[in-house]
């Protein structure tokens, strides 16, 4: 299995933390490593560094390539401009295509938390054979354990044989993020599982489902394709991605293809999406508050207060999270905190630019 792992995001629902420069993938969020160490070291030994590859925009590789040494230079994609997945997905399948045709390509966000490593490795090795001998689109789905509307959903047809141990079902729809009705809907009946964002296929699946669904894109691939390997390299690729258009893997290519195979994750997973699902996954104290540094709450609850360089004083507020970064502090409701990135948004928009 060759591993990509996308490190392009610049997760923007995570402001004061990450910045364009030191994104939220390179946050050390839980212990002493950042998302995408823990997204790599968690990979051992079933995926060894030297088939591991990462691809990020130019501005952030630097800082990537610093916290992950034993990755090889080479496995470093320079996305020439954030695209969204399946263009991202599509010029990196054509690195690992040279270096292993018919091989099976395994697609990771850097975010992630997985808390049992056997059982992610397992599903893994599940998918890679499924995918190896069917040529079919693997994808991973989370059982849903409340009505989120900030995951997409996968709906099942109908099982299949367990592999490894793992259970498998054909796919019947994706489901882009609901509403509150429609999602508990979802939960009610059943038959969906939260998307996770993890592939696996052939390398030469998804260039063929890319080829089939998004032709715009197979034609840009092609012409970057020709160029690999010779001195105007880097001018083609930088030219012809910066036409693409920008598209997720999801509406171009899963919501289309058939023969989609799920396996359901029974490994402890959760996509850290907002500073509301760090407190939710943090050690609370007594008073069920987060907090990470010296400060002083009374009559509060349920807050997370994440400023280590400054004492911060909660009175008689619930519910409340506090980021301080030294030249920038976030105040908003938990329940608000998906609504973190249009600070960003407004930021970019009165020109900022040193707050982002």
């Amino acid at each position: 299995m060759q591993t990509l792992i996308m490190a392009g995001g610049l997760g923007t629902r995570f402001w004061p933390k990450s910045r364009q420069k030191h994104p939220k993938q390179l946050l050390r969020m839980f212990g002493e490593e950042s998302l995408i160490q823990s997204t790599v070291s968690r990979l051992q030994p079933l995926i060894p560094e030297s088939k591991v590859f990462v691809v990020s925009t130019a501005s952030q590789l630097p800082a990537i390539k610093k916290q992950l040494p034993g990755i090889p230079g080479s496995n470093f994609i320079v996305e020439p401009k954030g695209k969204n997945t399946a263009p991202c997905i599509g010029l990196s399948a054509l690195f690992i295509e040279q270096i292993e045709p018919d091989g099976v390509m395994v697609v990771l966000p850097a975010d992630h938390i997985i808390r049992d490593k056997n059982l992610f490795h397992q599903t893994l090795k599940a998918g890679a054979e499924i995918a190896q001998e069917s040529e079919n689109i693997v994808t991973i789905g989370i059982e849903p354990t409340y009505p989120a509307t900030g995951y997409g959903y996968i709906q099942c047809n109908h099982a299949l044989d367990d592999v490894q141990g793992v259970q498998s079902y054909k796919v019947k729809t994706f489901a882009e993020k609901p509403n509150l009705a429609t999602a508990k809907r979802f939960l009610d009946s059943g038959d969906f599982l939260w998307n996770s964002g993890i592939f696996i296929w052939k390398t030469k699946t998804i260039l063929r489902q890319i080829e089939e669904h998004l032709p715009h894109l197979h034609q840009g691939l092609q012409e970057i394709r020709e160029a690999l390997g010779a001195p105007e390299e880097a001018d083609v690729i930088k030219r012809v991605y910066c036409q693409i258009r920008s598209i997720s893997i999801d509406y171009g290519v899963m919501e289309e293809a058939r023969d989609i195979t799920v396996l359901r994750g029974m490994f402890g997973w959760d996509d850290l999406g907002s500073w509301d699902a760090v407190y939710k996954l943090h050690k609370k104290d007594s008073d069920n508050n987060v907090l990470i540094g010296s400060h002083v709450l009374t009559d509060s609850t349920g807050c997370l207060i994440d400023a280590p360089d400054r004492c911060i004083a909660v009175v008689g507020i619930d519910d409340l999270v506090v980021v301080d970064t030294g030249d920038a502090i976030l105040v908003c409701p938990r329940d608000r905190a998906q609504d973190v990135k249009d600070v960003v948004e407004i930021a970019k928009r009165k020109k900022l630019n040193e707050y982002l």
